[in-house]
């Protein structure tokens, strides 16, 4: 058990935001395989300004899908502080506001928001100030290593935010520059959690249960953060929770298993989201609880290509059943 703010959060497996996946069903599907924080999508503080009902829809929290942090992202300080006031307005619920300085997306930097932040480390004080003292919820952050090799400064930047109040910092150890592409060293920040007084929330390239182990011993991080090595995958969850415990770890699940939760999140999804949406990005989701087991190439064909509703995932589901 470990605290941001006085919340307490019991395990050490954090789920981490990702744009057009961490919906509110697919938090409520991860949940029972061990989730102890998850993190909503990403947030505009615009689309909260001006009133963008594909934005609002981002607050919407599944059964048992607390504790939350609620991401916001912006490029100033007015926009934020407006941006928090309408939330704290809204009856949304959540735990933690999470301020994303860290999104290394072009769309996102030109904006001056994510990692953008980086680069304006005064400036970032000063926001983050202002926030801390605006939000009647605890505030963390999620950063990156720096704005790219020649501006590392996330030994600043955390510095810059435990002097704002922030109550946790999750650090994934790439560059903005670097986006999501080459191998992370988990030795850059190795001990930064002993040089910390906050929780350190460890991220990126966990996709096995070793990784993750790897980084919480070379970092001593409080928790670590799993994000695209657990889509499709659910299982890893719970094996990396095992792995901390030091028990026994699960094998990977059979297809059969797998089959069972493709059909458990898209019913999830379809029914927060309506059947026409839903489907459409389960053709892209769908097909990542196939990997690693042979002879499913024309089915994640079939379902990239062909679902168009939920009878056609059923179709294809117990296709695979029978073939395997």
């Amino acid at each position: 058990m470990w605290k941001i703010g006085d919340t307490e959060i019991h395990g050490q497996v954090v789920l981490g935001p990702m744009a057009g996946i961490t919906t509110a069903a697919y938090r409520e599907f991860m949940r029972p395989f061990g989730i102890a924080l998850a993190y909503t999508e990403m947030i505009s503080d615009c689309g909260l300004i001006y009133g963008n009902e594909e934005t609002f829809s981002y607050l919407k929290k599944g059964k048992g899908d607390r504790p939350l942090a609620l991401q916001l992202f912006g490029g100033s300080k007015e926009t934020l502080l407006q941006a928090i006031e309408i939330l704290e307005q809204s009856g949304a619920e959540y735990d933690f506001l999470d301020i994303n300085l860290g999104c290394p997306v072009p769309k996102v930097t030109r904006a001056g928001s994510g990692s953008a932040w980086l680069k304006r480390l005064d400036e970032l004080e000063e926001m983050m100030r202002a926030v801390t003292e605006k939000s009647s919820r605890p505030v963390t952050a999620k950063i990156r290593l720096g704005w790219d090799d020649s501006s590392i400064n996330f030994h600043e930047t955390i510095k810059v935010l435990e002097k704002s109040n922030v109550k946790m910092v999750a650090l994934h150890l790439r560059t903005r520059s670097a986006l999501y592409s080459g191998d992370v060293d988990y030795h850059v920040a190795e001990n930064l959690q002993l040089q910390m007084k906050i929780p350190l929330v460890i991220s990126g390239d966990i996709f096995t249960y070793e990784k993750a182990k790897e980084a919480l011993d070379i970092t001593k991080a409080t928790a670590v953060m799993v994000a695209r090595g657990a889509l499709g995958n659910p299982g890893l969850i719970r094996q990396i929770n095992q792995i901390i415990e030091d028990k026994k770890v699960d094998s990977p699940v059979s297809l059969k298993t797998q089959i069972e939760y493709m059909r458990v999140f898209s019913r999830l999804l379809i029914e927060e989201k309506g059947e026409l949406v839903a489907v459409r990005q389960l053709r892209g989701l769908l097909p990542k609880f196939l990997n690693g087991y042979p002879g499913m190439k024309p089915y994640k064909a079939m379902i990239v290509n062909s679902i168009v509703c939920f009878k056609d995932i059923e179709a294809i589901l117990e296709q695979i059943s029978k073939s395997s």
